[in-house]
C-alpha cells in the first residue's frame, strides 16, 4: 500500500516551486534574450519575416521586405508554426506591441535555427522543438516566395 503523505511534508514542496514559480515570472519577462545570447556572432543566414492570418483562417508568412507569401498553412495545418506566433504575439499584446515589428528567422554555426521578435527582444530556439518542426521554419530561409 502506497504511504500517504500528510500537508507537513507537503508545504516545503509546494512553497518552494511557489518560489521558484514567482521568481521566474517577476525576473522572466524583464530578460530581453535575444540581446544577451549571442552578441558578437553574426548568423550563417537569415529573414525578417511577417506573419498574417489569411481571410479563410489560413496562417500567411511573408518576406518583411518583398512582402511575398513564403509558406501558407491552411486551418488544420502547421501546428507547430501557429502555437509558436501565439505564444509570441501574446508576449506582445502583454508588452503593448504592435503587429508592426517583423521577426528574425537566423541560422547559426552550431546548428541552431532561432526566431527572434523585433518588437519584445524575445527568442525561441526552434531546434529545441525537434529536427520537424525546425525544419519548417528552416526551409523559409531559402523559399523563394509567390507574390499575393
Amino acid at each position: 500500500m502506497a504511504a500517504r503523505l500528510d500537508r507537513r511534508q507537503l508545504l516545503p514542496l509546494v512553497a518552494g516551486t511557489a518560489a521558484i514559480a514567482g521568481t521566474l515570472l517577476l525576473v522572466g519577462p524583464g530578460q530581453n534574450r535575444a540581446r544577451l545570447l549571442r552578441p558578437e556572432e553574426a548568423p550563417l543566414a537569415e529573414r525578417l519575416l511577417r506573419f498574417e492570418d489569411g481571410p479563410d483562417g489560413s496562417v500567411l508568412i511573408l518576406d518583411a521586405g518583398s512582402q511575398a507569401v513564403l509558406a501558407r498553412f491552411p486551418v488544420a495545418e502547421g501546428g507547430f508554426v501557429r502555437g509558436t506566433l501565439r505564444a509570441l504575439a501574446r508576449e506582445r499584446r502583454q508588452e503593448d506591441q504592435g503587429r508592426e515589428a517583423p521577426f528574425r528567422l537566423s541560422a547559426w554555426r552550431d546548428g541552431q535555427l532561432t526566431l527572434d521578435d523585433t518588437a519584445t527582444g524575445r527568442r525561441v530556439d526552434l531546434t529545441a522543438f525537434g529536427s520537424t518542426n525546425a525544419g519548417t521554419f528552416a526551409r523559409l530561409l531559402t523559399a523563394q516566395g509567390e507574390t499575393r
